[in-house]
């Protein structure tokens, strides 16, 4: 079908998919194949023969059979008409808007869906995938049918999809990039397809009857609805079961609200991105989410989370797009850009239940910026005095490089200054020292601006032979090897031409010096070399200019071995409790030197794998003393020669003699003593004599005299001792015994059976000393055979919570700190070591009232707290809150401010201290009044008014220039501090005679620019800050100066004759009714002359000598009138012209040729000509450079 104005076939996308519909027919003769045109934006909506509704979203050309050959009945929509139109041997259904205007009231014809055919399968094809996702269309019949048909049963699903061009019956070719697109997009979508299904099926919750509704009112007409927005190919719909409360006596649209919304219903559009802040190397890109549009009409979104990918190139827009971001945001910075580059942009979205969109191709163009760094300039060639460097252009990045900076340290190490500047690519420095490092860098140069320095190159100038070098020093020595190292010569640097020759002499080796390493480095490492043997050293240096001298022949020895493990120890004699001999060998191999010490280890065998060292001499037998019995021990023994330390010998092993056990530690009470029963622990011996424990004894005496009596034998270390009498002392010892006898016993332990805890106190008695003091006393209670250790007190404003405020052994007690009026408990508690006796009766007593407490809480308020304004240069508000009264109501306030200033105030909680200094600082404070008097100041704060208005400064001007006059104000710096309060207004009268704001800001100086010369301005100022707005000060006047005359061009010089010549100038106008003069100097050498002054703009020279040159320079001058009388100011002057006297003719500045310097040699030639001499040389020499460089090196 067509719209008002179909497009264009060859801008038509490609966004049909035609379905291949399951019956195909036979292809008889009678048969004859019609194609319908579905537009971009329509459905078209065809009945199956077994009785499937099928939804075709245009565009795309529906082929249809007609079995008879006759066209089929096509329905329209009211306002439209269809057309028969016959292309190629094809008939086309063309439905074209009418011409009436088409009325509401008017209904079509109801649809014969039988008359629809199926389409041929020999018309259609199947390319790889749709270049935009697929949208399903409705499925749904028209609105006026739905009375007349029962609704059909759901579609099916197609997954093969066909993409036909608008219009035409032949594809469009695809390159082989958009063909592998359409392969992986197809993946992606049969991929989402089958999650997609799973989910609806899962997940979607039945529809609402009213949305179900709606959708069903959809206008739709003659099998396809108007306005659908849609590609793609088409999806399944889903039959849902009836909705819940829906109307039974309505059978279609019952049914009508079980259908199901797909989510890919919806046509997804991706508006063209915006690119925004385009720098050289960055953009910002971003783009308006996803819109759906349905029935013509634009939605939200699906609430589900989107993924856009970005793609750039920067080949065209036909060239090979990169993606460079995939995520959820909305605003990307394209980063790592190239500088003048067209670039190309495209977003797609994508999301779990929706294909992917994309949007229009966005274009852009970077910003160009300086160069690239270059590379690092190449030396070309070096001699003694001179160096040759070259160097290539790096990238100009949208601007042509201009120039080159070539920077050196000059050989001395430093900051690296310019040497050569210019377009060329190659520089020669001469006139360098030998043998000298010099550092050089480049940096490229273009409109925008210069480029990054390049990397740091080092290039050494030639030089002669290395001095002799000082003889090798030793680093290190080994047994084979040894470390040998060697400083540069003396004066020479560390070019890395410099190449080092090391030389070896064996001692009685016969073959005298031979060389062992030959390089760069300062240091070698010379290895397989004989143990404990001297070797003889020389060193030589090498560069391009030939060998030095060799140094000092040097000695060096390598360094002995290690020498062999000795023999395993082994016990000469008997083995005692505490001692014990050792023999043993020495080694086998001394290293190549004499044993200096053996030493022998030992380790007990239950501490594992720790060694300490016992023994340490030349002799090759030790007594081992200090042991302890009955232990194992471990003996090793190694020896140190010349060459280090041996490895150790084999271990040998051995167990000491046991003895009786050691005695054992004072038995300690276990737990607490009772009155008759008392339970004792002890700990075992510190030695048990090398032998296990078999018992202790533990024995009891009333006294040390008294005999002692076994209470306890056995193994157990804890024991309890019975029938005792409470408190009484009792002495006990104890022994341990093992397989070698009874050990001593230990020292005495005395303990005592335990005492009872005191008796209750009785009730305390209180006695108010002030209103916040009172004063507890208590008796002492009996302490029950136990010395009272202390006496707690309790104390609370409840009975039943009360805490303890002291413990001690007094029996009195004050308690500071009370609140007044207040009711307060106490009771008392006393302690011994026998425990905690039990509390007495609880006392009472009540404080009296007193003065008002202190106020806790006073602050200053601020502007804004304060309801009606106040003038705060004389005012200060305080607000506080209302202390504890202490019994009495509290009557008033009294406040001191400044120097103690009182004033009093009733029952407030805020005040008004008025008729204070301004810009003054005060020091306030307040306490509370009631009956009783006046309580405690509180806390002092510190508050300042504000001051006044300030004045405005003086105004005057300290610069006076033509075009600006710079202003100063006040006492003060030029520019802004942030600590200045104090803000200045100064304003200018422009030609209106209005004053309006020249500056406003803290600065006392200010430059007015953009003036008329010699005109008179009026300003006038005003300051303020905090405390307000100041007035305005008087109007000044300040007048510009006249400007100075132009520079004038260099002035031309015509020789006349042989001894007379014109010199001629531009001339300038007037400047404001001023006249102009002019000044011509004549320049021989060193000497200036003043040759003519004066209006005219020509004057001849005569009287000159032959074979000189003479230059002439000229500047104009502005003459007018002043209240001092006629006044001259003059401009600079021109450029020089040179003239020549011998030549003839006149020779521009800079420019001389070669010719004319070979004929006045006897001349001094000028900077100009020497500088253009050496310009010319150097292009000479680059030039044969370059054939050089072609003949030898490229051919």
């Amino acid at each position: 079908m067509m719209a008002d104005q179909p497009p264009p076939l060859e801008a038509t996308p490609i966004l049909n998919e035609v379905p291949l519909l399951p019956n195909m027919v036979n292809g008889d003769s009678i048969q004859q194949v019609i194609l319908v045109q579905v537009n971009p934006g329509e459905t078209f909506t065809i009945r199956t023969e077994d009785g499937h509704i099928q939804c075709i979203q245009g565009p795309a050309h529906v082929p249809m059979m007609s079995p008879n050959g006759s066209m089929p009945p096509i329905f329209v929509p009211p306002g439209y008409v269809s057309q028969v139109v016959e292309e190629n041997g094809v008939r086309k259904v063309v439905v074209l808007p009418h011409s009436t205007e088409f009325h509401p009231s008017m209904h079509p014809p109801p649809p014969h869906v039988s008359h629809y055919m199926h389409p041929h399968p020999a018309l259609l094809s199947h390319p790889p995938h749709p270049v935009y996702p697929p949208v399903p269309g409705t499925g749904e019949m028209p609105p006026q049918f739905i009375h007349q048909h029962p609704p059909p049963p759901p579609p099916h699903v197609y997954q093969e999809q066909e993409i036909r061009s608008h219009g035409r019956t032949n594809f469009i070719q695809r390159d082989e990039r958009t063909l592998k697109m359409q392969e992986h997009l197809k993946k992606r979508l049969k991929d989402r397809q089958a999650s997609g299904q799973t989910n609806n099926k899962l997940n979607s919750p039945p529809p609402s009857p009213h949305k179900a509704h709606n959708s069903a009112t959809i206008n739709t007409q003659n099998g396809y609805g108007k306005g659908q927005q849609v590609a793609g190919g088409l999806i399944k719909q889903k039959q849902i079961g009836k909705t819940k409360g829906s109307p039974p006596t309505d059978a279609n649209m019952g049914e009508s609200d079980t259908e199901s919304k797909n989510p890919q219903d919806f046509l997804i559009s991706l508006c063209k991105p915006v690119v925004s802040d385009v720098q050289a190397r960055s953009a910002i890109l971003s783009w308006n989410p996803p819109v759906t549009l349905q029935n013509g009409e634009n939605h939200n979104c699906v609430p589900e989370t989107f993924t856009f990918e970005v793609a750039i190139s920067n080949s065209g827009k036909n060239g090979k797009l990169k993606s460079i971001y995939i995520g959820e945001e909305t605003t990307v910075t394209l980063p790592d850009l190239r500088p003048a580059t067209d670039y190309h942009a495209r977003v797609s979205a994508t999301s779990n239940s929706i294909k992917e969109s994309v949007s229009e191709l966005v274009s852009f163009t970077t910003e160009s910026c300086e160069p690239d760094p270059p590379a690092a300039p190449k030396l070309i060639t070096k001699t003694k005095n001179s160096l040759s460097l070259q160097w290539k252009a790096s990238n100009d990045n949208g601007s042509k490089i201009t120039n080159f900076l070539l920077e050196w340290d000059e050989g001395k190490n430093g900051t690296l200054k310019e040497c050569y500047y210019g377009h060329l690519k190659q520089y020669k420095l001469t006139k360098l020292t030998p043998s000298t490092k010099y550092l050089f860098r480049v940096a490229a140069k273009n409109d925008v601006g210069m480029s990054v320095f390049s990397e740091t190159v080092e290039c050494y100038t030639a030089g002669v032979v290395p001095p002799p070098l000082l003889p090798p020093r030793l680093i290190e020595a080994g047994v084979t090897w040894l470390s040998l190292e060697w400083s540069p010569p003396n004066g020479e640097s560390s070019d890395d031409s410099l190449t080092y020759s090391l030389d070896m002499e064996e001692e009685g080796s016969g073959y005298g010096f031979q060389p062992q390493y030959n390089g760069d480095e300062l240091s070698c490492t010379l290895k397989n070399l004989r143990r404990s043997s001297p070797y003889k050293f020389r060193v030589f240096a090498f560069n391009s200019e030939g060998k030095s001298n060799p140094s000092e022949v040097v000695e060096y020895s390598t360094n002995p071995d290690k020498p062999g493990p000795p023999g395993k120890p082994s016990i000469k004699g008997k083995i005692h409790s505490h001692n014990v001999k050792v023999t043993w060998d020495p080694p086998k191999d001394n290293g190549g030197s004499d044993i200096s010490d053996y030493v022998l280890e030992m380790s007990e065998t239950l501490i594992g794998s720790k060694w300490e060292r016992v023994y340490s001499s030349s002799l090759k037998e030790h007594v081992c003393d200090h042991l302890k019995p009955g232990t194992f021990y471990k003996l090793r023994v190694y020896c140190i020669g010349d060459g280090g330390q041996s490895q150790a010998s084999d271990v040998v092993t051995f167990q000491t003699s046991p003895v009786p056990p050691g005695p054992c530690h004072s038995p300690c009470l276990a737990g607490k003593a009772k009155p008759r029963e008392i339970t004792l622990q002890w700990e075992p011996p510190s030695t048990d004599g090398g032998s296990e424990i078999t018992e202790y004894v533990v024995e009891m005496a009333s006294s040390e005299q008294d005999e002692h009596r076994q209470v306890y034998q056995g193994l157990a270390l804890e024991c309890a001792v019975n029938s005792l009498l409470p408190g009484r002392t009792y002495c006990f010892w104890i022994r341990a015994a093992n397989k070698a006898g009874l050990g001593p016993s230990s020292e005495k332990t005395e303990i005592s059976t335990a005492p009872g805890p005191p008796d209750s106190c009785c009730t305390p008695l209180l006695t108010c000393k002030t209103a916040s003091c009172v004063v507890a006393t208590w008796e002492s209670p009996a302490c029950n055979g136990a010395e009272i250790t202390e006496y707690k007190l309790e104390w609370g404003q409840t009975e039943g919570l009360m805490h303890i405020i002291y413990t001690g052994l007094c029996l009195s007690y004050e308690v500071k700190g009370l609140t007044p009026a207040t009711t307060y408990y106490c009771r008392v508690q006393a302690v011994n070591i026998a425990g905690v006796g039990l509390f007495g009766e609880t006392g009472v007593v009540t404080t009296p009232a007193s003065v008002p407490a202190a106020v806790t809480v006073l602050q200053l308020l601020e502007e804004d707290q304060i309801e009606n304004p106040l003038p705060l240069s004389t005012c200060l508000a305080v607000q506080w809150e209302e202390p504890c009264c202490h019994g009495l109501e509290i009557t008033g306030y009294s406040i001191e401010y400044g120097e103690k200033q009182l004033s009093t105030v009733d029952r407030v909680t805020s005040h008004v201290l008025e008729n204070l200094q301004p810009d003054t600082l005060y020091r306030i404070r307040i306490q509370a009044i009631n009956s009783l008097g006046v309580g405690p100041f509180s806390h002092s704060i510190k508050a300042k008014t504000k001051p006044l208005p300030p004045d405005p400064p003086h105004l005057e001007c300290v610069v006076f220039r033509y075009q600006s006059l710079k202003l100063k104000w006040g006492e003060g710096p030029s520019r802004a501090l942030i600590s200045n309060p104090t803000q200045f207004n100064l304003q200018m009268e422009d030609r209106f005679g209005r004053f309006i704001t020249a500056y406003s800001g803290p600065c006392h100086t200010y430059k007015v620019q953009r003036l008329s010369e010699s005109t008179t301005y009026f300003f006038k100022i005003q300051a303020y800050n905090d405390a307000g707005v100041g007035e305005f000060s008087e109007v000044y006047a300040f007048t510009t100066t006249k400007s100075p005359p132009p520079s004038l061009k260099a002035p031309k010089v015509h020789q006349l004759g042989d001894n007379t010549c014109e010199v001629t100038w531009e001339p300038l106008q007037p400047m404001k009714g001023d006249s102009i003069v002019y000044i011509l100097q004549l320049a021989n050498g060193r000497e200036v002359d003043q040759v003519y002054k004066g209006p005219e703009t020509s004057f001849r020279f005569t009287n000159f000598q032959t074979n000189c040159e003479y230059r002439f320079r000229v500047c104009a001058g502005r003459q007018y009138q002043d209240s001092t009388g006629s006044q001259e100011l003059y401009g600079t002057y021109s450029p020089s012209t040179a003239f020549s006297s011998q030549k003839q003719e006149v020779v521009p500045q800079r420019v001389v040729s070669i010719t004319e310097c070979a004929k006045t040699k006897k001349n001094v030639l000028s900077d100009e000509q020497f500088a253009f001499l050496l310009l010319i040389g150097f292009a000479i020499v680059a030039i044969l450079f370059a054939v050089v460089i072609q003949y030898f090196v490229i051919k």
